[in-house]
């Protein structure tokens, strides 16, 4: 049996990854969050590529969060997400939450991809 954390929550990763697959009609948005950041990135599997991707690490947060590993700045990611990949034309994804637990930061960077008209 596993004990440490980490080794879970890959178990978790991969049996999720089993099931879900991003085509360019329906990209893959994988989240993976760390403690003092969270990073998302919208993924075409079939062509093995990055189409866009945000986190709080980027420069148009650099004023607005002064951490980035709350819940409010999960928010903010997942919106500016959003608005790229509108401009890409993409609408509808499948969310891969990467293992982790849909809960707090997980889902704030969730509802906030909803919030701008993202659905999934």
């Amino acid at each position: 049996m596993l004990k440490r954390r980490s080794d879970r929550r890959i178990l978790r990763k991969k049996r999720v990854r089993k099931r879900i697959i991003g085509t360019s009609e329906r990209p893959r948005v994988s989240v993976f969050r760390s403690l003092r950041h969270i990073y998302a990135q919208i993924i075409d599997d079939l062509s093995g590529r990055t189409i866009v991707s945000a986190s709080t690490l980027d420069k148009e947060l650099n004023g607005k969060i002064n951490n980035g590993g709350n819940v409010e700045a999960s928010k903010l990611v997942g919106e500016i997400l959003a608005e790229r990949a509108l401009k890409n034309h993409i609408s509808n994804v499948v969310f891969d939450r990467d293992g982790f637990l849909y809960h707090g930061r997980v889902k704030a960077l969730a509802m906030g991809m909803r919030e701008r008209g993202i659905k999934f």
